[in-house]
């Protein structure tokens, strides 16, 4: 008789995954959570949550032996059958505890794949991935004679930042190493990489079994890199199916989540379209679902909660059961976001009938739209940036890294 009782322990530093959550206990789980006790006064849904237990400071600042000794305490008396990351921030401590405590599922060296874009870089080149020309910037004489034959401009990537956080872009070799030599001891935390101009794309999928069994591509009509670095409004919208770029970036998205070893649960991986070729070069992948309300607009689209399908797959593998994907529906959908003005932004004017979702954050505005017709999706979203520009948008300054992961 197969054991229908689990015991999950989840961990997150920003408050995500409530619909995760649900669904692992209403499969008659026990469902641990660790996170910060910034959080404490979050909306969690803690009827659905056995325990909650808290780590003081946030993400970096945590302790790992403490975070350690934390669990194995909780391991005396109860068996922790999995543990989840539900943050990008959180997959170094889920598989570093996986390590120590000897618990199925990603390690450390699968895990730098899904964190660190150096590894990314060289993993997807090895195994016959496009991507754009990149090298580390540890031994100068690599540095120049990256330099000296791969035209400018270039970009200075944090390895394990996620989004577009703390990049620095550069026009010319003198450029680059004022920025290295400025960067110090962590230069070792970054990698340099020719920038490509082209429209950037992401595929968010669900995988079992080492095969994505669900995936849909999308298009960001302003890339995170913009947004982080001149402001403006953050817009997405699933492509076309069937599309040209529809099947190249899900056949891309294959080749990424089969060399990178991705066995079971969600990703979230962008993708370059180069403007002078045409070609398909990866950017960047996550074991997660994606972040900035993503998830969303693909169920705008689909009908498939990223969420509660990761969770499920992950009680289905734990349980050794069968798991079946829901009826996964051909519709559009599209997202536009911006910082706003106003803390809590009177939208009221934007009524049509295919807005499905408000974004509900303190200074942000933002629309997720549904709609059987991708052109109408394409026509509310140009509609929306510019009435969300003229009334409510407003930029932040980029805060330059002073932590590293």
């Amino acid at each position: 008789m197969k054991d229908n009782h689990k015991t999950f322990l989840c961990i997150s530093n920003y408050f995500k995954g409530s619909a995760f959550l649900i669904s692992l206990k209403k499969a008659g789980n026990t469902v641990f959570l660790i996170t910060t006790e910034k959080l404490k006064e979050s909306p969690w849904p803690f009827e659905y949550i056995d325990e909650v237990f808290y780590m003081p400071g946030q993400d970096l600042d945590w302790d790992l032996e403490k975070l350690l000794f934390g669990v194995a305490g909780i391991m005396k008396t109860t068996k922790i059958d999995a543990i989840v990351a539900l943050d990008d921030y959180d997959v170094e401590k889920a598989t570093f505890l996986r390590e120590n405590l000897r618990v199925a599922g990603m390690g450390q060296a699968t895990g730098r794949y899904f964190r660190d874009k150096l590894a990314m870089r060289m993993r997807a080149h090895e195994a016959g991935v496009l991507v754009p020309p990149f090298s580390p910037i540890l031994n100068d004489e690599e540095i120049n004679h990256f330099a000296d034959n791969v035209p400018a401009p270039w970009v200075l990537k944090p390895r394990s930042e996620a989004s577009a956080h703390g990049i620095i872009k550069v026009y010319d070799k003198d450029s680059l190493w004022q920025n290295i030599h400025e960067l110090g001891d962590n230069r070792v935390r970054y990698l340099v990489e020719q920038f490509k101009p082209g429209d950037v794309y992401h595929a968010d999928s669900l995988n079992l079994d080492a095969k994505t069994i669900f995936c849909t591509v999308s298009k960001y009509l302003a890339t995170p890199m913009e947004i982080s670095q001149g402001g403006g409004i953050f817009r997405s919208a699933n492509v076309p199916y069937g599309s040209e770029d529809d099947k190249d970036i899900e056949e891309a998205n294959k080749q990424v989540m089969k060399a990178f070893g991705m066995k079971n649960g969600a990703a979230h991986t962008e993708f370059i379209k180069g403007k002078e070729d045409g070609k398909i070069y990866f950017l960047e992948t996550s074991s997660r679902v994606g972040g900035a309300h993503l998830a969303e607009m693909v169920e705008a689209a689909t009908d498939v909660n990223l969420w509660t399908e990761w969770a499920k797959i992950e009680d289905a593998v734990a349980k050794g059961k069968e798991y079946k994907l829901p009826k996964v529906k051909k519709g559009y959908a599209g997202i536009v976001l911006t910082l706003s003005k106003y803390k809590d932004p009177d939208l009221s004017s934007f009524d049509d009938k295919e807005i499905f979702f408000r974004v509900p954050l303190d200074y942000h505005a933002g629309l997720i739209l549904r709609s059987d017709k991708h052109s109408k999706i394409r026509e509310l979203l140009d509609n929306y940036a510019e009435r969300l520009t003229n009334d409510f948008s407003t930029v932040a300054e980029q805060e330059k890294l002073k932590k590293f992961h």
